[in-house]
């Protein structure tokens, strides 16, 4: 004892820091517990809105939750693991001093008591952003497509169509209306949700259920689940809880069996649609679909379109001009083509150059058979002319991804590296 008193005397000549550090110390327990309390508290408060957003998310109002209150819970989780490396870093004995322990135990109990102090209540984590289906999608303008994307939006209104399939060859402009529609019936508001999921040519079971499930933000209620008949159970309550929706399954090639996956069949009783597009009017019909089919653009329709991409100087070039209708003729009326192949000639004033590349294109064309083999040999025509064979790499490198795979810039940077 009478060594300790003047150790404890020379502290307070010392100042504050000293004697908090003593403090840390000695009460090295405390602050353990407390932190253990908080972080308790912390993980409490982010499970009870992550289960109040997802009874809304399942409740018939489709609404979404405000970004405050997704921001909070994703901040909440890395405030979480934090806590959990100081935990890990105390019992392992990461500083030989209690008082260093002490001292890192508090800051990090301070932090989570103020992030905890700023959490949303209850009436905020409800707090929706309005009332939404969905998420518009980015779209491309509409070309001589009205006439179709009409059609489609009647059969919507219409109650006795359940289920609409809309077809035609690839490039027509299928997924283009498709999106136009999709956001239109999210301002319409008529249904509860609106659902697109991408099916493409290698249809995956397991994959529809977790894209469909990942549209309802629920994919984790999946992610469990391997076998394909239980998952399909979950998915069909989902949908079932969600309320009147239409569904938009774009890409499709072959038959879908509806049950297989887990998606309600269009009633009266549920008041839900399912619209799908593919190239083939077989599964139109197969899947008791009404059809409706895009037709290729008209002749000025296309040159409309092709003239719009190229840019004004090459529109107001009269010697070219010609050259260019007889281009346009080429693309068949397909929006796609005409938009990749007008991307070719832009800038291209030389009326040689343009007799050249049409001849070229005409040439490839006549040299393979079959409607979706012409189209992609026009595609593959606006790739050989990129003039920089840098981006003509860039390019190259997207094939490493399957079909529909969703591409993120990090790693394909990764891969241009």
């Amino acid at each position: 004892m009478e060594y300790v008193e003047p150790g404890v005397g020379i502290a307070n000549c010392l100042g504050p820091p000293v004697c908090k550090y003593l403090k840390y110390h000695r009460k090295l327990n405390d602050y353990v517990r407390n932190f253990g309390r908080i972080r308790d508290e912390l993980n409490c408060k982010m499970k009870d809105i992550e289960l109040q957003l997802k009874a809304e998310l399942l409740s018939p109002r489709g609404t979404i939750p405000k970004q405050g209150v997704e921001n909070w819970l994703k901040d909440a989780k890395e405030m979480i693991a934090e806590a959990q490396d100081v935990e890990n870093k105390v019992s392992n004995g990461r500083y030989l001093c209690g008082a260093w322990n002490g001292k890192l135990v508090d800051e990090k109990t301070r932090e989570m008591k103020e992030f905890l102090d700023k959490a949303p209540n209850a009436s905020e984590a409800l707090a929706m952003d309005g009332p939404s289906g969905g998420l518009p999608l980015p779209t491309s303008e509409l070309v001589g497509e009205e006439a179709a994307r009409k059609e489609i939006w009647a059969c919507l209104m219409q109650e006795e169509v359940k289920k609409i399939g809309v077809w035609g060859m690839g490039g027509v402009g299928k997924t283009t209306i498709m999106k136009h529609i999709h956001n239109d019936l999210l301002k319409e508001q008529r249904f509860e949700r609106v659902i697109w999921v991408t099916i493409s040519k290698e249809f995956n079971v397991m994959k529809v259920q977790d894209d469909t499930a990942s549209a309802l933000k629920l994919k984790e209620d999946l992610a469990m689940e391997g076998d394909k008949l239980r998952r399909a159970a979950i998915l069909s309550e989902m949908l079932k809880k969600v309320g009147k929706h239409v569904l938009i399954l774009d890409d499709v090639w072959d038959e879908v069996s509806l049950e297989e996956v887990g998606i309600p069949e269009p009633s009266d009783s549920n008041g839900c649609k399912l619209v799908l597009t593919t190239r083939s009017e077989h599964v139109c019909k197969y899947m008791g679909c009404m059809v409706i089919k895009v037709k290729s653009l008209s002749e000025q329709q296309a040159l409309t379109l092709f003239l719009s991409k190229v840019g004004p100087n090459i529109v107001q070039n009269q010697t070219l001009m010609p050259i260019l209708r007889l281009v346009v003729e080429e693309c068949a009326g397909l929006p796609l083509t005409i938009v990749v192949v007008a991307g070719t000639f832009k800038g291209e004033e030389d009326p040689l150059i343009g007799k050249n590349a049409l001849r070229e294109l005409k040439e490839r064309i006549e040299k393979v058979e079959g409607v979706e083999a012409k189209v992609i040999e026009r595609l593959k025509f606006s790739f050989d002319h990129l003039k920089d064979e840098k981006v003509k790499y860039c390019f190259l490198h997207c094939a490493l991804f399957p079909e529909d795979f969703e591409i993120r810039n990090n790693e394909l940077i990764e891969c241009w590296i």
